[in-house]
């Protein structure tokens, strides 16, 4: 019997036109080897299993092929290609960074480096996680790296470029793996599904893939995992049920409930996530990125960053079209703090409602006061008002070992000497406490006045605002303030202008006027805005530039400016002999 050989081994890349998603990336070293263009150190970087030490491999296979193909690919038959693909050859060595990564490691390095090739015409040095090196080490390596001798080549690999000593990369050609799409793995996945004879769904394979994360190795090691789980027969419920991935339904009728404003639905859909067992982090993190592929599918230049099937993406795009833009932005913004605060809550389930009912209220808003989350009339003010029973004194809750939960003791702690705020909520029963710590409850007529003024508040005016009724708001400030003397000539002295549908400028002749307008800009700000029912109103002041320069001059060198001005009278102050006195 054949012995098991796990995919990701067994499908290894074994040429150039074998790597997944590096297309580009192949090409150019193919291109460098067809033209005898090799450098004497290379730097592949990347993350995790998208083809860095097999690409390394390869390319020591290819540059030591006795008979390369036509297209500049290894033959994978002579003795060298034979050799390396079993691991035996003496001109390649694979360094493991990770566990080797002393002086003395790369002093025997240097020491193998002096030994010339058995056959093939180059040896490569192969070092995998070569960030991992010491210092010492790194310094112990530079002048070998910099100056091997001509059949020498060094291939350094690594998943964290930025720990890579700068004298390490300026010494290197540097190639960036990238991730490999989902796409390039859904299809390296069935070309090995029918090799093997693994029953494949996309949707399955697109679970896998996402789950992999850009990495193939990954994306094989799941692969294999389900295919076995599943005896042979991939499907998106296999998938999801052995990788314990939360379908992308719950998602898709969250979105529905939420553009409903129906908080009900929404919590409903979490208890079921919860009850599958799924963790609300896990929960609050997939919903985020669906709302972020919603938002991208919203606009047909950003689609194509969705990484899913065309059947998925064209569902996300007819999704997409049902909310505004606009709420994908705070819907984003909204799950971004749900998972900042995550960490810190002491109650994970009622963080996430709490999030899911603010999703719900994007599109329907609570109605006023409630809209407000920093409230100024307390909870406890606003309730409807109560029954004949529940008018009785209310007495205040003792606590439980486990707390009591209600609106009043979720707001931050007042100082001693604020008014007093309330402390439970039962029935329409509005309790308070005062600094001394007795209680009473707020009247009916109590509460009618404060809700009175917190309309009052919320309803700013804003009429419109034209010239006319400016200037006669103005003079009608002069006219109710007679002992403003400084600030009332100023007012008669200038002529505002509209610079705005409720922006005014005044221009001011000299530094006191100015002056007396800022130390009554309160006042005149109150007067004009209750005058003219606008509460936007907007008045800017300044100092005129063409006022200010007018300076009085002294009488000698006014006397003197004249006469430049006017010569005949120059020539009659010589003709009487006259001066100034």
């Amino acid at each position: 019997m054949e012995k098991y050989i796990v995919s990701a081994r067994k499908y290894r890349p074994a040429t150039f036109k074998t790597v997944v998603g590096q297309k580009a990336l192949t090409s150019t070293l193919k291109n460098a080897i067809a033209s005898d263009r090799i450098a004497h150190a290379y730097l592949f970087c990347g993350p995790r299993g998208v083809g860095k030490t097999s690409c390394a491999r390869i390319f020591a296979k290819t540059i030591n092929c006795l008979n390369p193909t036509p297209d500049g690919e290894a033959c994978c038959e002579c003795e060298n290609c034979k050799a390396i693909e079993r691991g035996t050859s003496m001109n390649v060595v694979e360094l493991d960074a990770a566990s080797n990564n002393g002086v003395d490691h790369i002093r025997e390095l240097n020491d193998q480096v002096q030994t010339p090739p058995h056959s093939g015409k180059y040896r490569v040095f192969i070092i995998d996680e070569v960030h991992m090196l010491s210092s010492s080490a790194f310094n112990a390596f530079l002048k070998t790296l910099e100056e091997p001798p001509s059949y020498v080549i060094f291939i350094l690999a690594t998943t964290e470029k930025h720990k890579v000593l700068p004298t390490i990369l300026s010494r290197c050609q540097t190639y960036d793996f990238r991730r490999i799409t989902i796409e390039d793995m859904v299809e390296q996945m069935q070309r090995i599904g029918e090799e093997e004879g693994i029953k494949t769904d996309r949707r399955g394979l697109e679970v896998i893939a996402r789950k992999a994360d850009g990495a193939m190795r990954d994306a094989l090691s799941i692969f294999d995992q389900v295919a076995a789980s599943s005896r042979g027969n991939i499907t998106y419920e296999s998938a999801i049920e052995n990788l314990n991935v939360l379908d992308y339904e719950y998602y898709f009728r969250l979105i529905d409930a939420f553009r409903e404003g129906d908080i009900q639905q929404a919590l409903l859909i979490y208890r079921d996530v919860r009850i599958k067992g799924f963790d609300s982090l896990f929960f609050l993190n997939g919903l985020a990125d669906h709302v972020r592929n919603l938002m991208v599918a919203a606009d047909p230049r950003t689609a194509d960053l969705i990484e899913t099937s065309k059947d998925v993406a064209e569902r996300y795009t007819r999704q997409a079209k049902t909310l505004p833009l606009q709420w994908y932005y705070a819907g984003m913004k909204i799950l971004n703090d749900g998972d900042v605060q995550y960490r810190t809550a002491s109650n994970k389930q009622f963080l996430t409602e709490l999030v899911l009912i603010r999703l719900c209220q994007l599109m329907k808003p609570a109605t006023p006061p409630f809209d407000l989350v920093d409230c100024e009339i307390p909870l406890g003010d606003i309730l409807p008002k109560a029954t004949p029973a529940a008018k009785r004194e209310a007495t205040l809750p003792q606590s439980t070992e486990e707390g009591t939960r209600n609106v009043a003791t979720a707001r931050p702690q007042a100082p001693a000497d604020t008014e007093p705020r309330p402390l439970n909520v039962d029935g329409g029963r509005r309790v308070v406490r005062r600094k001394s710590g007795s209680s009473f409850r707020l009247t009916d007529s109590a509460v009618d006045d404060r809700m009175a003024q917190y309309e009052a508040r919320r309803q700013q005016l804003r009429e419109p605002v034209t010239i006319e009724r400016f200037m006669e708001a103005w003079a009608a400030f002069q006219y109710a303030h007679p002992d403003q003397h400084i600030l009332c000539s100023a007012m008669r002295g200038c002529t505002p202008t509209q610079t705005g549908p409720e922006e005014f400028l005044a221009l001011l002749a000299h530094p006191a006027e100015y002056q007396a307008f800022e130390l009554a800009m309160t006042p005149l700000m109150e007067f004009l805005r209750k005058e003219l029912r606008n509460d936007f109103l907007v008045l800017k002041t300044a100092i005129d530039p063409d006022k200010a320069a007018v300076k009085q001059l002294p009488p000698q060198e006014f006397l003197k400016q004249s006469i430049e001005l006017n010569p005949d009278l120059g020539t009659l102050l010589d003709a009487i002999d006259g001066e100034l006195a």
